[in-house]
């Protein structure tokens, strides 16, 4: 079609099917559409506009370390804020973190990780890379155990909290070995309490290795950071984790 005018303005015309009185049907796709784009509307996400609530619901965390870490216990609060709730898309988020200790040594890191937390969990999205990004602090002087489990570093135990507590709001899951696993784990030590129950424990050794008599002959695991490697059937196997090296 030529134009032959300059134009001076323009609409958009649809096609419509018409009724036998001549009146427009209507399309019940785009009537669902509209629908659906008014439901997701209504669900509110996390973002860092999000106005803090008057009431926070929350879980504190007591994280004591070896004396020559540090002599006093810190204690871990995370805030969670519900969104939608009452609905189907209720979610339960991470808000703010707090962490209090009667060491000063490590006031100013503490007050600033704890900023710097808070500000990552009010910007939403996926915040579970925290975990790794904790985790992955090392100590110049070296780690520790706590609990029959190495700990690279205080900021690294933090991580750790951090860690259970996402995957008990549901935002991680759990990596505790499946039904399979666990019944492996089991029948594995099972055997090895046997291999060693002619073995008396030594006056010298904790409770821990005097009730688990292999534990005293075990390495590090670098899946899980326990000291629950042994060998079994020639391979070495987590006794705490399940990992193996022959799969």
């Amino acid at each position: 079609m030529k134009i032959a005018k300059k134009i001076v303005g323009y609409s958009v015309t649809k096609p419509t099917d018409a009724n036998s009185d001549g009146t427009a049907l209507t399309d019940s796709k785009s009537d669902d559409a509209s629908k659906t784009e008014g439901q997701s509307a209504d669900v509110i996400h996390m973002h860092e506009t999000l106005a803090r609530p008057q009431k926070l619901i929350g879980s504190t965390y007591k994280l004591k370390t070896p004396d020559h870490v540090s002599s006093h216990a810190m204690y871990i609060t995370i805030n969670d804020i519900v969104l939608n709730e009452g609905t189907e898309h209720e979610l339960r988020r991470p808000f703010e973190v707090f962490i209090n200790s009667k060491n000063l040594e490590h006031y100013q890191w503490i007050v600033a990780l704890t900023l710097i937390m808070s500000a990552v969990f009010r910007k939403g999205g996926d915040v579970t890379f925290l975990v790794e990004e904790l985790r992955s602090v090392f100590d110049p002087r070296g780690g520790y155990w706590n609990k029959g489990k190495y700990m690279p570093s205080i900021i690294a135990e933090i991580g750790d909290v951090i860690e259970h507590h996402l995957i008990d709001i549901g935002m991680l899951k759990s990596n505790e070995p499946d039904e399979v696993q666990a019944k492996l784990i089991a029948d594995k030590k099972a055997e090895l309490r046997a291999e060693h129950s002619a073995a008396q424990a030594d006056s010298s050794q904790s409770t821990e290795a005097a009730d688990e008599p292999w534990m005293a002959t075990a390495t590090l695991c670098n899946k899980c950071n326990t000291k629950a490697v042994v060998l079994r059937d020639g391979c070495q196997t987590c006794m705490n984790c399940g990992d193996s090296k022959c799969g």
